[in-house]
């Protein structure tokens, strides 16, 4: 399939899927996890491993399973303000990447909207002793520096590419991969922000199509060249929205 092809098809497919930014506040809950330096909240079920080497630093959050959407959320930038609790609210808001997953119990429970936020990022909007919060949140632009980044992982026939750094809707939905030597195809997500392909794409320079859930793509021609390695990252171009 040519590249038009693989961007029709991943628009249609996505467009009744869309849960854009730049809506309405929610109401829900937040708590946080991680400890003071946040140390505990890194790894996840997102897969971005060291939220500090991949840039997302302590603005993170574990979603309620009524926002993580099976691992198609992780990415996703939301603004939170704490509201309705005058005793333990402070003022402003934060911005924050979903990074991980808050597994049901308790207020993770469907159908609850519920961030488990780093323990540095939720003292920018509530005291430490409240424990728990209501807040609002409403999804935001995802707002990065640099480009997309690849990181390639596995074996011949198995290429795991762990997807970050992704601006704009943040979450992505669809990749599609191709070698120098092969047609565009399509990856399947195999846990969090992990795509896969059982293609041999040894040797040959590597261009990527990313699509977020708004419908949105970018293509990266050429990001990882012909001599790219496994356990690397390679950084294609970005969002411009």
């Amino acid at each position: 399939m040519d590249l038009l092809g693989f961007l029709l098809l991943g628009f249609f497919s996505l467009v009744s899927h869309v849960k854009g930014y730049g809506g309405g506040w929610i109401n829900a809950h937040a708590t946080f996890y991680g400890g003071s330096d946040a140390s505990g909240t890194m790894g996840g079920a997102c897969g971005y491993g060291n939220l500090y080497s991949q840039g997302y630093g302590t603005n993170t959050a574990a979603l309620s399973t009524a926002l993580f959407n099976n691992g198609l959320s992780c990415g996703a930038c939301f603004e939170i303000k704490c509201v309705n609790d005058p005793q333990w609210c402070l003022p402003g808001s934060i911005v924050v990447t979903a990074t991980n997953f808050c597994p049901p119990g308790g207020w993770c429970d469907p159908p609850y909207h519920h961030f488990d936020l780093s323990q540095p990022i939720f003292q920018h909007i509530a005291q430490y002793k409240a424990g728990i919060v209501p807040v609002a949140y409403r999804r935001v632009r995802c707002r990065r520096k640099d480009g997309i980044r690849f990181t390639i992982n596995g074996h011949s026939y198995f290429n795991l590419v762990l997807v970050t750094n992704v601006g704009g809707a943040g979450d992505v939905h669809a990749v599609s991969i191709k070698g120098s030597r092969t047609r565009w195809q399509a990856m399947s997500r195999n846990w969090g922000q992990n795509w896969q392909s059982n293609s041999y794409l040894n040797g040959q320079s590597l261009s990527f199509v990313v699509t977020t859930s708004n419908g949105h793509s970018v293509v990266s021609y050429n990001a990882a060249p012909a001599s790219w390695s496994f356990g690397q990252t390679y950084t294609g171009r970005q969002f411009n929205y």
